[in-house]
């Protein structure tokens, strides 16, 4: 069976640490021996090199031109450029892909983004407090009521996460692509979540 494609939208000073558990454990699968169901790419608006914050230099996969029609999912990593004009250019590809039905998840001001573009608004969905969603996002966003405090939300193919919450973003996209059976995914999370010595 060939892998199915999940694609990282990085834009430049993305949160290294919001993409690297969910990476690993789609690419590697979430234990090790385990079936390996799906493969990560990468995409930014061009195929320039993206730096992260903490510096370290991604050479995107694909660009706005070239990504796949077929890929099981979006995953947006937040950062610094999700209000900037460079992220405006993203939109159509999320327009599409919550059309299809496809897995779309944001963290952190990349779930602000999803809310701004109107994405949020009849589904359950967290963001970094909902103050701060309601000051960034603007008139489109009028998902209050759906908004719930949790460390990160999955209602149907949408996930949403705080900026906090890598390894909470992570267990609800396993899930939501059900990349392995739900007792190895709550393994996962508290292999990472506890470490090998949990108190």
């Amino acid at each position: 069976m060939s892998k199915k494609e999940v694609i990282f939208v990085l834009l430049n000073e993305f949160a290294d640490w919001e993409g690297a558990y969910i990476a690993a454990s789609l690419n590697q699968g979430a234990k090790p021996g385990n079936p390996i169901n799906y493969t990560v790419k990468t995409l930014s608006v061009t195929k320039s090199p993206v730096v992260s914050i903490g510096g370290f230099k991604v050479l995107p996969d694909y660009d706005l031109s070239d990504m796949p029609a077929d890929y099981a999912g979006l995953i947006l990593i937040g950062g610094m450029s999700w209000f900037s004009p460079e992220a405006e250019q993203i939109v159509p590809l999320v327009e599409k892909a919550v059309k299809e039905n496809k897995l779309v998840a944001g963290i952190c001001n990349a779930s602000v983004f999803l809310g701004m573009n109107g994405y949020l608004n009849n589904v359950k969905h967290t963001s970094n407090g909902l103050d701060y969603i309601k000051q960034y996002a603007g008139n489109k966003y009028t998902g209050e009521a759906n908004y719930i405090n949790e460390q990160a939300v999955r209602d149907g193919n949408i996930v949403t996460a705080n900026g906090a919450a890598p390894l909470e973003f992570c267990r609800e996209i396993l899930y939501a692509l059900e990349a392995d059976t739900p007792e190895i995914i709550e393994e996962n999370y508290q292999f990472f979540k506890n470490g090998l010595s949990p108190k």
